[in-house]
């Protein structure tokens, strides 16, 4: 499965707080945390982001809290993937668990310009940047996790799971 997609840039150590501020976890409306994320690292980016978009960052992404609000946010507002130097362990967790694919690439942030366009393919680890043609490598998704994506995360895969189960 490859992904593909225009980028935005954020830095290092982006928590929680800076993906989908406190203000707004009084709901878990999908659609209304994708109007926040990541307004407070960048005013633009909720009016600017499109459906298809990857994000790509420095090191320690999602760092801070352990709320799952912070990727649900942003495959609620059509990130397809994020690229990152790397992750807090928590945000990797919660980020397969709702669905959202993830890959750590240290050069591509310092080697990708705001609005390049680079695909990612799952099953193989290679990340290519389109508009300059230069190739990185990261750890493939495996297969059991590429389920949990294509399923929409886990809760979604363990209904399927379940209900294959049943009919057996």
């Amino acid at each position: 499965m490859k992904i593909r997609g225009r980028v935005w840039k954020f830095g290092d150590n982006i928590d929680t707080d800076a993906i989908i501020p406190a203000r707004y976890l009084n709901t878990s409306d999908e659609k209304e945390l994708a109007k926040h994320v990541m307004e407070d690292a960048d005013s633009d980016f909720p009016s600017k982001v499109k459906p298809g978009d990857i994000i790509i960052a420095g090191k320690n992404f999602g760092c801070g809290s352990s709320r799952e609000h912070a990727p649900i946010a942003i495959k609620a507002a059509g990130i397809k993937a994020v690229v990152a130097k790397s992750f807090a362990r928590i945000f990797f967790r919660n980020s397969f668990n709702i669905g959202l694919p993830i890959f750590e690439v240290p050069d591509l942030i310092d080697e990708t310009k705001k609005g390049d366009e680079i695909e990612i393919d799952m099953d193989t680890g290679e990340v290519i940047n389109l508009t300059t043609g230069k190739k990185y490598t990261t750890k493939p998704i495996p297969s059991f996790m590429q389920e949990l994506i294509n399923f929409g995360g886990l809760v979604e895969w363990t209904k399927n799971r379940l209900s294959k189960e049943v009919i057996r």
